[in-house]
């Protein structure tokens, strides 16, 4: 395994002042989460039985409390281009669990995550209610995960997967696996259905190392979560939203994948 994903960057000891900082931060962030999955569990009630897998009004409250947890932590999004309308699906390059935030924020979308998150304290609790997809990257399972795909696609949900398969130290762009882009070429769906490329590009605070945002290999979730609580200023995100492709303009999953990649790459540089 090469040093960038098994060497985070070194990070300063937690002052008195960090840990005042965090709390000023982390305390709003938890109590509006709370409160925004709470209100999204009670909408649900009353959105399920209405609409079925239709979610007309949950997505919304999603959005804005992604959007204030942003405003709250102080990581400025600045976005480029707009997030498609069509039926379909976003692929993004995937840096950290701030991912989450970041992309919720900009757009209504459903993630696509391995089976483990569920399981995940705090993360796998909120992916779970706000309607993400689990899956397992197990052959004898790819059926009935193509027949998931499809009823959710067809319920108008924009899902959003990472191709690269895990986080990276936010310098560069792995490559893109083609294995669920196999999803979208259903004979049911894939003349309807159009693919977003979307570009994440995280900007460290002024002399801090480029890889602050980044998420990788070993790294705990709890100690990351600290310091960006904690950190003395935070820097910005850019979200490049990419002009949507047709999944038919593609013969196979691999050109459909090795096109986003490129497109994805071209923007973030690494």
């Amino acid at each position: 395994m090469s040093d960038w994903l098994t060497a985070p960057p070194p990070h300063p000891r937690i002052g008195p002042a960090g840990w005042l900082r965090a709390l000023a931060r982390g305390i709003p962030m938890a109590i509006l989460t709370y409160l925004g999955l709470v209100l999204l569990l009670l909408l649900r009630l009353v959105e399920a039985p209405l609409f079925g897998p239709v979610r007309p009004w949950t997505p919304h409250l999603t959005q804005a409390v992604c959007r204030m947890n942003l405003a709250l932590l102080g990581l400025r999004l600045r976005v480029t281009g707009r997030p498609m309308t069509a039926r379909g699906a976003v692929v993004a390059n995937h840096s950290s669990w701030l991912d989450i935030f970041v992309l919720n924020a900009g757009q209504r979308i459903y993630f696509v995550a391995k089976a483990e998150v569920s399981g995940w304290a705090f993360i796998g609790w909120l992916a779970r209610a706000t309607g993400t997809v689990f899956i397992r990257r197990n052959a004898a399972e790819a059926r009935d995960q193509q027949r998931l795909f499809e009823t959710r696609l067809l319920a108008g949900h924009q899902l959003l997967f990472f191709p690269e398969g895990t986080s990276t130290d936010s310098a560069r762009v792995l490559p893109f696996k083609p294995t669920l882009f196999q999803a979208f070429f259903a004979p049911d769906l894939y003349r309807e259905l159009q693919i977003q490329p979307v570009t994440v590009i995280y900007r460290a605070p002024a002399g801090a190392d480029p890889r602050f945002y980044g998420w990788w290999g070993e790294m705990d979730f709890a100690p990351h979560l600290l310091r960006m609580l904690a950190a003395r200023r935070h820097g910005r995100v850019e979200v490049i939203y990419h002009p949507p492709v047709p999944v038919d303009a593609f013969a196979t999953r691999k050109e459909l994948a090795a096109h986003c990649e490129r497109v994805v790459r071209a923007s973030h540089g690494g």
